[in-house]
């Protein structure tokens, strides 16, 4: 994939292809990588919908854990994420777009919640696709199989942007460690959590911040395990 100079992490994830360990491995070390301090924006390419299982015949739960909690630290990183799909997306390829910050799309990109190789796959990116784009658009695209055009998907909040560049002119930078996962994770928790609930987290990311103009930047929290 062309990434135009842009020598910071990256990622390809082909949708055609089943997950397999050496997927997961692929995408914890990304994560590694970043945790450790390398870079402020992840590039994720995508492309393919899977003709084949999401996951091979002989895989176990087992796998698809490991590759639901990668997905997870992907999605919380202390960096910002940016997708970028074209051509068919499904299957893997739509598990790591739906965890990026910034979702961009090719013109003619198509996205495909459900294989053809059979019924809806019962992962994770069916409950982040319904938070998206709602449950009306989610339950044809699951339930029904129907494609998600790029026009669908901008209109319908799946897609932040259509074009036609591998890598964004202009990719986020600034914040990043862990002001911006604490900014992240609050607008996260605004989707389920009630304004009395969410007003002490509120609160104390606004006396940290307070706290850090005073007196410097403390050192970033050990990373919270996946919940």
């Amino acid at each position: 994939m062309d990434t135009n100079g842009y020598d910071g992490p990256t990622l390809t994830v082909d949708g055609s292809s089943p997950v397999t360990a050496t997927t997961v491995k692929e995408l914890v070390a990304l994560c590694d990588r970043v945790e450790d301090g390398d870079g402020t924006t992840v590039l994720i390419h995508v492309t393919g919908a899977p003709t084949v299982p999401v996951f091979p015949p002989d895989a176990g739960i087992a796998l698809v854990t490991k590759w639901e909690r990668a997905l997870r630290r992907l999605e919380r990183l202390p960096a910002a994420t940016v997708a970028v799909a074209h051509g068919s997306c499904g299957g893997p390829a739509l598990d790591a777009f739906l965890t990026a910050d910034l979702r961009i799309a090719a013109p003619g990109t198509v996205f495909w919640a459900t294989p053809d190789a059979g019924s809806p796959w019962p992962g994770m990116a069916a409950f982040r696709l319904t938070r998206l784009v709602g449950l009306p658009h989610a339950r044809r695209a699951v339930l029904l199989g129907e494609p998600i055009t790029a026009a669908e998907a901008e209109r319908t909040g799946l897609v932040d942007r259509i074009t036609d560049d591998a890598v964004p002119s202009a990719l986020p930078g600034g914040t990043a460690g862990a002001e911006l996962a604490i900014a992240r994770q609050l607008l996260f928790d605004a989707q389920s959590t009630s304004f009395e609930d969410a007003l002490g987290a509120h609160l104390a990311a606004c006396d940290r911040t307070l706290r850090q103009a005073a007196t410097g930047p403390r050192p970033n929290p050990e990373q919270e395990p996946v919940r």
